[in-house]
């Protein structure tokens, strides 16, 4: 969701942006041993909203300090998925989510996986990010805490519940809105651009 920059990625590793990409990456064992263990659901809940702060300053802080690297931009949509994958995994073993939506969600990202070769043919290794597919991951984000914090009683739980599921409607539908988005723009660049012999360096971000 972030890691956008105009500067050229660099090779750099050990940069504060990469260090909280990092960092996010630990909360994603602990969110599912927070959800599945002990059902410790405030202190998971933390551990999303953590995730969400690191999220945004991962990619503020990579243009403003011109740290943008190429590991950065494979670091952070790779959170972004673990994320909605273990969320969806958590709360589908917890009942709080039916099981089509635990499996519909990373269909779409297989289905894009299965692009990726046509895409190696042109000498790209994906697409450039675009706000579609940053407005569904962003949606989805708001709606698994909510739908956590619903799973409960009282008034604050149902309001969380229905705001959570409104989240999860518009977050699915934009979700494969833009993966359908990003197989139309893999047809048109494989129309109007020749195969090459081998991939060319090129690494931008995905949704």
């Amino acid at each position: 969701m972030s890691g956008e920059s105009d500067a050229v990625p660099g090779d750099r590793v050990w940069t504060i942006p990469n260090l909280l990409s990092i960092l996010r990456l630990c909360g994603v064992p602990l969110f599912l041993w927070l959800v599945l263990g002990p059902e410790a659901d405030v202190l998971a809940l933390v551990v999303l909203l953590v995730a969400g702060i690191t999220d945004y300053l991962d990619g503020k802080l990579a243009r403003t300090l011109n740290q943008t690297s190429k590991l950065g931009q494979i670091l952070d949509p790779v959170a972004d998925r673990l994320y909605i994958l273990s969320v969806v995994i958590g709360l589908a073993l917890r009942d709080i989510i039916p099981l089509w939506l635990a499996v519909i969600l990373p269909l779409r990202d297989v289905f894009l996986f299965c692009l990726v070769p046509f895409l190696r043919t042109r000498g790209y290794s994906a697409l450039p990010v675009h706000f579609l597919g940053k407005a569904a991951t962003a949606a989805l984000l708001y709606a698994f805490p909510l739908l956590l914090l619903g799973d409960g009683e009282g008034a604050v739980a149902d309001l969380a519940h229905v705001f959570g599921w409104a989240f999860t409607i518009w977050g699915v539908g934009l979700y494969w809105w833009a993966g359908l988005l990003y197989a139309w723009q893999v047809r048109l660049l494989l129309i109007r651009t020749v195969p090459v012999a081998r991939q060319s360096p090129v690494t931008v971000d995905d949704t």
